[in-house]
């Protein structure tokens, strides 16, 4: 006889997982930077307007199909439409995590690098790619694998009732200080007054794609999660607390981190190395004067982008464990195993090669997260059965009847269209 399958305790463990998916390095790493690069309050509008418009139904898109069938992505797929196209959809969204993972538990390593760095002040320089990153990577993504192996309720759902409360007083503690150092004002007058000049095609490409990040979507985590949601719960409500939790987070983490960027003078276009390459300088300049408070913060500061990574590491780590368990029957401890050595594997590229890392990511975050969206949107607008999809978000007719066809319009016309754009938009740039 199979084992009972888990399903969340509460609509506050869905959305805390949910949120624990959303709120990681999208947010406290990617973020912020994206906001230095293309246009700073313009792209945080525009981001924001992304998030409710578009992700938001698409989020509910990729819930009503993973627990209206309670299976792994793949086998979503298979009960939905069987030996069909659309198994396609299954695949890339077991696939894409994984990828993802291999090259964001190396981002991962380096929070825990920069971590131990904090608490002597000595940061040295920046290296992101070499033996210490690898070593650093796989602490992080053993650990990461033992905390799914203990289960949903067990593992991933206790973690993240502790993680995400604690992460939102780390980022306000953090965001507070920042906002009282000397010329803060300046990152905080980037992040309020927009710059329209600044709106390109490029920016509202960007803006889609880090709402994609932000909110998990694409990567069969939101199918995944959503398979161990009761059939009783509201998935609307679920997704609004995602939704605004994740919203919500990116903002404070902007508000934590471009203060003290603007304080210290360094470019808020800085990219990728913002977090590990330009913030250290911050406080170790800092330590001159005040070096116990230097290390408090930056210690506290790293910790909270180690909470971070963990929260959606946990989740990319979940998809394909929820694969190997159910479709293939491994047991849940050697299938994270597993997920490790194909990880693990996969990262060795990236993590002694910067410009493989960053291939990788813009492939990923690009492409892969885009095709996965596309797919999503067409099944549920166009294959399903219109019956189905209402039955679904409706808890048979119960609730959530009015948005319904607001719901439907945005994901069978509004949202394909948009994401094709994207698409070729990023193509084209």
């Amino acid at each position: 006889m199979a084992a009972k399958r888990e399903h969340f305790g509460s609509r506050a463990a869905v959305i805390m997982a949910m949120a624990g998916s959303a709120i990681g390095l999208g947010n406290i790493w990617r973020f912020p930077y994206m906001v230095g690069e293309y246009g700073g309050a313009a792209f945080i509008l525009v981001f924001i307007l992304c998030s409710f418009i578009l992700s938001f139904p698409i989020f509910l898109s990729e819930a009503l199909v993973g627990r209206r069938t309670h299976s792994n992505a793949i086998g979503a797929m298979n009960k939905l439409a069987p030996k069909s196209f659309w198994t396609i959809l299954g695949y890339l969204s077991v696939i894409t995590p994984t990828i993802i993972v291999s090259y964001y538990s190396i981002v991962g390593g380096w929070s825990i690098e920069y971590f131990v760095k904090s608490l002597s002040l000595d940061f040295g320089e920046f290296r992101p790619a070499g033996w210490t990153p690898l070593l650093f990577n796989t602490i992080f993504l053993g650990l990461s694998c033992i905390i799914v192996a203990f289960g949903i309720k067990g593992g991933i759902e206790k973690f993240n009732k502790i993680s995400i409360p604690l992460l939102f007083v780390l980022i306000v503690l953090i965001m507070v200080y920042s906002l009282n150092m000397p010329g803060a004002d300046k990152g905080v007058e980037y992040l309020i007054k927009p710059d329209f000049s600044k709106l390109t095609g490029r920016t509202f490409a960007f803006a889609l794609g880090q709402s994609f990040y932000a909110m998990s979507l694409g990567m069969g985590i939101v199918i995944t999660y959503s398979s161990y949601v009761h059939k009783d719960e509201n998935l609307v409500a679920s997704g609004v607390g995602t939704v605004i939790a994740a919203l919500i987070f990116s903002v404070l983490a902007g508000f934590a981190i471009m203060p003290a960027v603007f304080s210290a003078g360094i470019a808020p276009s800085s990219g990728p190395g913002l977090v590990f390459q330009t913030l250290p300088h911050v406080f170790s300049s800092m330590g001159a004067s005040s070096p116990l408070v230097a290390t408090c913060v930056a210690s506290l500061f790293f910790f909270s982008v180690i909470v971070a990574a963990m929260t959606s590491s946990i989740s990319l780590i979940e998809v394909g464990v929820a694969y190997l368990v159910e479709e293939r029957h491994f047991t849940r401890s050697v299938a994270c195993l597993v997920v490790f050595a194909v990880t693990w594997l996969l990262g060795l590229a990236s993590v002694f090669s910067v410009e493989v890392f960053g291939k990788v990511d813009a492939f990923s975050s690009n492409f892969l997260l885009t095709a996965g969206v596309l797919l999503v949107v067409l099944f549920v607008g166009w294959k399903m059965k219109k019956e189905d999809v209402r039955d679904e978000l409706t808890n048979s007719g119960t609730i959530n009847r009015k948005v319904f066809g607001i719901f439907y319009f945005l994901v069978r016309y509004v949202a394909p269209i948009t994401v094709i754009t994207i698409f070729i938009t990023n193509l084209v740039l």
